[in-house]
């Protein structure tokens, strides 16, 4: 099929909530799911299936509140993006420049015997444009043995404390030498703070939520998005899920996250989807350029490319790896598929996930985008992203 023919190829609404409505049946069923699709102009689906709390009767509804956990790594890269339009932020020069505490840190070369982490000056600087590429050295204790060692014999502190804390660790490698998934957005959106002077989410919402019209994305949640939030829930050894009521990130955290820390509707992000199908144009203004768009979009990591995230605490995340076999690399800052993927999406879009299995991705060769939002722990949850990846497949197959 070309992409003449995706762009022309009518959505099959009872296909999609048949998809849906599997994915919250048999032994790998999701509690609930919402998940919508658009175009350039505007949502063309969108469907919820199942309850929001397993076994408490309330359905989930296409308002339903979502942790977003990594899918706020999108929105954090865009507000670095705008800093350097203004010509506030040079990529290439040293975070430390924005955040002097980022040049503090070492770089860990292991343990010695005692168990003690053995540390080392780095041999170079990390750049911003190292944090958006995921380049600077960071990791996540649930991905990282070493970092998981900190954590567990160390008492370095999760990053869903949300604490200043829990993004001063040492370096896993040398700025620039690796890909490695961890905190560089959370220190990226320290850099835009330095830079504006203001809380992340201020800055967000003043130049990306206000002219996107997004009002139900936030760090903080309204009483009203508190009272429509979808609780995680853990996926037991059994395939059994058990509801982590009362398990949720800080309602008022210390350091607003930009890796992480996000709350809001699946209506809401597919708002932020659509600008980057529209060269940065939303609703009511203009977030980004054309042409900042357009280098934005580009894969970023050379010599390099995004592979398996190790799933180092089952609790936490399973092994997850996007399409096995299809070379990926990371844009600014988005996974980016450099062949076309089984579901059919064509090379070079743009895609990434959230924690709890959230899934989304942005087309803008075709001219769509989506997002299938889950709450379920661990990551790659098979009920979860099969489902996904099938939601996925009806638009292009």
């Amino acid at each position: 099929m070309t992409i003449e023919d995706i762009a022309r190829k009518p959505l099959s609404k009872q296909r999609l909530d048949d998809v849906l409505a599997r994915a919250t049946q048999g032994a790998d069923r999701v509690p609930g799911v919402v998940a919508m699709i658009t175009d350039r102009e505007g949502n063309i689906y969108e469907g919820a299936a199942g309850e929001r709390t397993l076994g408490y009767g309330v359905p989930m509804t296409l308002d339903t509140t979502f942790a977003l956990f990594s899918t706020t790594k999108a929105i954090t890269g865009t507000a670095v993006l705008q800093c350097v339009e203004e010509g506030l932020l040079d990529l290439d020069a040293p975070a430390a420049t924005y955040v002097p505490d980022i040049g503090e840190l070492k770089v860990l070369d292991g343990f010695d015997a005692g168990g003690n982490p053995v540390l080392r000056e780095p041999k170079r600087d990390i750049t911003t444009r190292m944090l958006l590429l995921h380049t600077a050295g960071f990791g996540y204790d649930f991905f990282n043995e070493s970092y998981n060692r900190l954590s567990q014999e160390h008492g370095q502190p999760s990053v869903i404390t949300c604490s200043k804390a829990a993004l001063t660790t040492p370096l896993l490698f040398d700025p620039g030498e690796k890909w490695e998934y961890g905190t560089n957005i959370d220190w990226a959106g320290q850099v835009v703070e330095s830079i504006r002077g203001q809380r992340l989410g201020d800055v967000m919402r003043e130049r990306i939520f206000e002219p996107l019209e997004m009002t139900d994305t936030a760090f903080t949640m309204s009483p009203s998005m508190k009272d429509r939030l979808a609780p995680i829930h853990q996926r037991e050894s059994d395939g059994s899920l058990t509801p982590l009521i009362g398990f949720e990130l800080p309602s008022e955290p210390e350091v607003h996250m930009g890796g992480h820390g996000l709350h809001g509707t699946v209506g809401d992000y597919m708002k932020f989807i659509r600008m980057w199908l529209n060269d940065g144009v939303g609703t009511s203004g203009r977030v980004l350029s054309s042409e900042t768009v357009a280098a934005a979009v580009q894969n970023g990591l050379e010599g390099q490319h995004v592979g398996l995230l190790p799933g180092v605490l089952p609790t936490l995340s399973n092994d997850a790896e996007f399409f096995p076999g299809v070379p990926k690399g990371w844009a600014y800052s988005f996974m980016t598929n450099e062949e076309v993927a089984p579901t059919g999406r064509p090379a070079g879009s743009l895609a990434w996930a959230g924690l709890a299995n959230l899934y989304y991705w942005i087309d803008r060769q075709t001219g769509v985008g989506g997002f299938w939002a889950t709450q379920i722990l661990p990551f790659a949850d098979a009920g979860s992203i099969n489902g996904y990846l099938e939601f996925e497949t009806a638009v292009y197959q």
